[in-house]
């Protein structure tokens, strides 16, 4: 998602421009034929129509539900994220005891989690890993098969280092353990979403649904207007195609479009709450940035 931008009109347009082409070119054939062959003969009662379109809308309906329950989802996903990253390095800050390394130690943790934040949103857009983390990567030696579980597995090892180093209560070692835990959970949340394919049969019922309303709509009016007639033939299925369409872009919320979880923004975000908090800098991430992931 485009945090202060809006989606144009064309992009929303691009998605559906064939549909649309195929559905006014054969309401215009149908128009002109309905009124100027043998086929202004041919009627099919309206209630038929009816009984398409209002199986239609109940599916479309389920189909529109879905699709936002798993938009709703990620986004929840990613907002517990944010809580639980700040959380990893809040309990840090205060439950280790003030000693000369300790801000090392934070600071650390700090980079490592912010570095995991857009690890995990490059991994779920299936893209190239974004130049700091390739380099964050590469000097620490880590591969790259899978990053994001790779640096939570880095987070436990330090985290065992810490304990025994500053003799950590079991108390205070087991909310670190959870708070890792958690964002382990979220990663597998995310990665269920990604991985889960809403069913191809559904699209195409719907689509062959819309088409066959699209059919035999023209033989239901009674209208004496040919223009009338097209713009009608036209306006109703494609209502329809736009709105299946908003469900199958709602339905996969992390594939690089506008309408995707904000999962840069988020995470240049979190970068910044996690070195306010560790007293370093965060660094600067330009907009340009959060363009190249979201577009």
């Amino acid at each position: 998602m485009l945090i202060g931008k809006k989606i144009s009109v064309g992009y929303f347009l691009n998605m559906i421009k064939w549909d649309v082409i195929a559905i006014f070119c054969y309401a215009s054939l149908s128009g002109a034929l309905d009124h100027f062959s043998f086929l202004k003969s041919i009627t099919i009662p309206l209630a038929v129509s009816a009984l398409i379109g209002t199986l239609l809308s109940l599916l479309l309906a389920f189909r529109t539900a879905q699709s936002y329950e798993r938009w709703w989802e990620a986004r929840i996903v990613w907002g517990a994220i944010v809580n639980d990253s700040r959380t990893l390095i809040r309990q840090l800050l205060h439950f280790l005891p003030p000693d000369d390394r300790k801000s090392d130690i934070v600071t650390d943790f700090a980079v490592r989690q912010s570095v995991w934040c857009f690890a995990l949103a490059d991994n779920l857009r299936r893209l190239p890993y974004s130049p700091h983390v390739a380099e964050y990567a590469i000097d620490h030696a880590y591969t790259d098969q899978h990053l994001p579980n790779q640096l939570l597995t880095v987070h436990a090892e330090k985290l065992a280092l810490v304990a025994n180093a500053h003799a950590l209560d079991p108390i205070r070692q087991t909310q670190l353990d959870s708070t890792l835990a958690r964002l382990t959970d979220a990663m597998g949340k995310c990665e269920r979403i990604k991985n889960t394919v809403f069913p191809r049969s559904y699209s195409m019922l719907l689509h062959f649904l819309i088409y066959v309303l699209m059919t035999i709509l023209p033989f239901g009016l009674d209208d004496q207007n040919p223009f009338v007639e097209v713009v009608m033939v036209t306006l109703v299925p494609v209502l329809l195609i736009a709105i299946e369409k908003t469900a199958i872009v709602l339905q996969d919320p992390f594939e690089n479009r506008p309408t995707d979880t904000p999962m840069t923004t988020l995470s240049i975000n979190i970068e910044k709450n996690l070195m306010e908090m560790a007293g370093e800098p965060a660094p600067e991430r330009e907009s340009a940035t959060i363009d190249y992931y979201q577009l």
